[in-house]
């Protein structure tokens, strides 16, 4: 739940849990100004770097992490990346964090844009985007020290907040501090505005070089992380790659997992040219006609439903920078028909954060996809349709990358280069055709080819490919009464989505999808295709069963027993033929899509996200940040058990 705020005579807030101001006497502005950016050497220290970090303990109103985009923006030495990391017990509700910036019009605009993203925060990682991802706020929810010793994180800064000593002790506990230390390089700057003796010296104790500045009453501590010992920042093993500055790289696969990854890296200044075999873009598994993005539920909040919002959370973020809502995809929400039986949801899910994800559906809901009212179902608030295609393409629209279409890679080569006398040697990447010409070079390669990811990897893991067949067709009536808002399950439908550029221009309808394992073969033969049919029209019969009255005319010729009985309907109506499209998925033994390095240790440079399976649309762009963090040593976009259960080292 949020955290219950309550407010003084003079506007200031106050929150009676911990029974303290939540800004200081001197106001929060002056505070966030003077002593966390100016006293952690801002915005001059971060002047021309690739990326700059900051944690902060105690998020608050968001006070200090507004002032801090104010001044990255007015920066014209900016970072090309702004990571802000901050601890909070109990969010503030969304409405009081906006009143609490009220008195502070310049920063109105970003505080409207945090307040569209300050929804459903359950305990745990949440990513929110602002300035098209080049300011990525990433808000742990819960215990501060919990969440430091769990994360693997290394900042440049530490804005060291909360409520006073007295009234919240906890917070500058002596183990929070080593916690906080523990995400510190030597060198990093810390800054608080409290001068208790007893946070002095056990700032010492956990490395920190403390000095007692003056500054707006009362006088603060400043900091540096310089222990008399080694420090040990991170939990990772020792095979982790090395951070690597943006640079050249090649991308393989030109779908929805290797145009995420080609623009998380290109956003961060990356130059990236990215080799496919097809001529265009989403020519395989990504030129699906349209798909459905939602959370996955569990009664137990499983590792794939906490997975899964996060990876909404992305898709909803890129969507709206990139793609005409409408026509390239929609925030709907999306139905989901609990087939099995089951309520997908724990018991009093919808009493806190989660219900702004989802919820049991109402009974609204389920009159317009006439289902009975006794249907188990949940409705994903945060969900929709998209048409993967224009996803890929506005994608690597991105000025950093370089598509290079026609380049079927067929062979990898590693070339080591001697460096000069006392440096090391370069290591170039390069993917070569079947007559092993050079397509292209770069000391970084990632493969993002889905089913093909498998032979480049000299079969390394045991992916299985997955041959998917969709059922689809176009409206004849625009007006359709079909439900309005795509529905999940057991397959599912999107009911209309358009097929032009305009909304006002032909519409179709798209149910799927088989799931084919070990089959790879395409195009499928006429009689897969139709047992492809009467799969998912027999799913479509399960989900929306009078929705499938509807569609019956058009999947009347296409079956083996056309016409039969009143389930079919008439099939002399004008709907017209059925249509199929057929890919081939990826999928890895645990059904989680597979990121990081191939093999830090034998093959450095040597990087892979695919394995997306059926849920590319869902989490293919968090995979793609997922990537680019580890990449770059920067804050991961989610838990760090979530980015284990992702990575590549499982595997190994």
């Amino acid at each position: 739940m949020s955290e219950p705020v309550d407010w003084l005579p003079d506007g200031t807030p106050y929150s009676p849990r911990f029974g303290d101001r939540c800004h200081s006497e001197n106001g929060g502005l002056n505070q966030a100004r003077r002593v966390f950016l100016q006293g952690c050497g801002l915005p001059a220290a971060w002047a021309g770097l690739p990326q700059w970090r900051i944690l902060e303990t105690g998020f608050g109103f968001g006070l200090n992490f507004l002032v801090t985009w104010s001044a990255w923006r007015s920066d014209p030495q900016r970072p090309t990346l702004l990571h802000f990391v901050s601890t909070e017990a109990c969010p503030a509700s969304a409405a009081d964090l906006l009143r609490a910036t009220a008195a502070h019009p310049d920063l109105a605009p970003l505080a409207e844009e945090l307040h569209r993203q300050w929804w459903g925060l359950l305990p745990g990682v949440h990513r929110l985007r602002f300035d098209a991802g080049r300011v990525l706020l990433t808000l742990c929810v819960g215990d501060t020290q919990a969440l430091l010793r769990q994360q693997s994180l290394t900042v440049d800064a530490v804005y060291l907040g909360g409520f006073s000593l007295q009234r919240h002790p906890e917070a500058w506990e002596l183990h929070t501090l080593k916690a906080v230390a523990r995400c510190c390089r030597r060198g990093t700057r810390l800054a608080t505005w409290t001068i208790a003796s007893g946070l002095r010296e056990a700032l010492a104790q956990c490395g920190f070089e403390v000095t007692l500045v003056p500054g707006v009453p009362p006088e603060r501590d400043q900091a540096i992380y310089n222990p008399r010992w080694k420090p040990r920042t991170t939990r990772q093993p020792e095979t982790t790659p090395e951070p690597l500055p943006p640079g050249p790289c090649i991308v393989i696969g030109g779908g929805i997992a290797g145009a995420a990854t080609a623009a998380s890296l290109a956003r961060r200044g990356w130059q990236v040219v990215v080799l496919d075999q097809a001529a265009e873009p989403a020519a395989g598994a990504s030129a699906l006609p349209a798909g459905v993005f939602a959370p996955h539920v569990s009664p137990d909040d499983s590792v794939l439903s906490r997975l899964s919002r996060s990876g909404v959370r992305t898709t909803l973020q890129q969507a709206r920078w990139l793609l005409n809502e409408g026509v390239d995809w929609a925030h709907c929400g999306v139905l989901e028909h609990r087939t099995d039986g089951t309520p997908g949801l724990a018991p009093h899910w919808a009493d806190g954060p989660g219900a702004a994800w989802s919820q049991p559906a109402p009974p609204a809901a389920l009159a317009e996809a006439r289902l009975p009212p006794d249907a188990l179902a949940c409705w994903h608030h945060q969900a929709g349709w998209v048409r993967p295609a224009r996803l890929a393409k506005a994608l690597l629209a991105h000025p950093g990358i370089r598509w290079q279409g026609e380049s079927r890679v067929a062979q990898l080569r590693r070339v080591d280069h001697p460096g000069a006398e006392g440096s090391p040697t370069a290591l170039t990447w390069q993917a070569l055709d079947a007559q092993g010409n050079l397509l292209a070079e770069a000391p970084t390669l990632v493969i993002a080819a889905g089913a093909g990811s498998l032979a480049l990897l000299n079969h390394r893991w045991p992916l299985q490919p997955v041959r998917g067949q969709v059922s689809w067709g176009i409206h004849t009536d625009p007006a359709a009464p079909l439900l309005p808002f795509p529905a999940n399950g057991h397959g599912n439908l999107v009911p209309r989505f358009p097929l032009e550029d305009s909304p006002g221009g032909r519409q179709a309808w798209v149910m799927g999808s088989t799931f084919e394992r070990g089959v790879e073969t395409l195009p499928p033969s006429a009689t897969d295709v139709r047992a492809a049919h009467t799969s998912n029209w027999a799913k479509l019969q399960g989900l929306l069963p009078r929705t499938a009255q509807q569609l019956a005319p058009a999947f009347a010729p296409a079956l083996d027993t056309p016409g039969k009985g009143a389930d079919l309907g008439d099939a002399s109506s004008a709907e017209p033929a059925l249509q199929s499209w057929a890919a081939v998925r990826c999928t890895a033994p645990d059904r989680l899509p597979i990121v990081g390095p191939v093999d830090a240790a034998d093959f450095p440079g040597l990087w892979v996200c695919t394995a997306m399976g059926a849920r590319g649309l869902t989490l293919a762009l968090l995979c793609g940040e997922l990537l680019a963090a580890r990449l770059q040593g920067e804050p991961l976009p989610l838990d760090a058990k979530l980015a284990r259960a992702l990575g590549t080292e499982r595997l190994q």
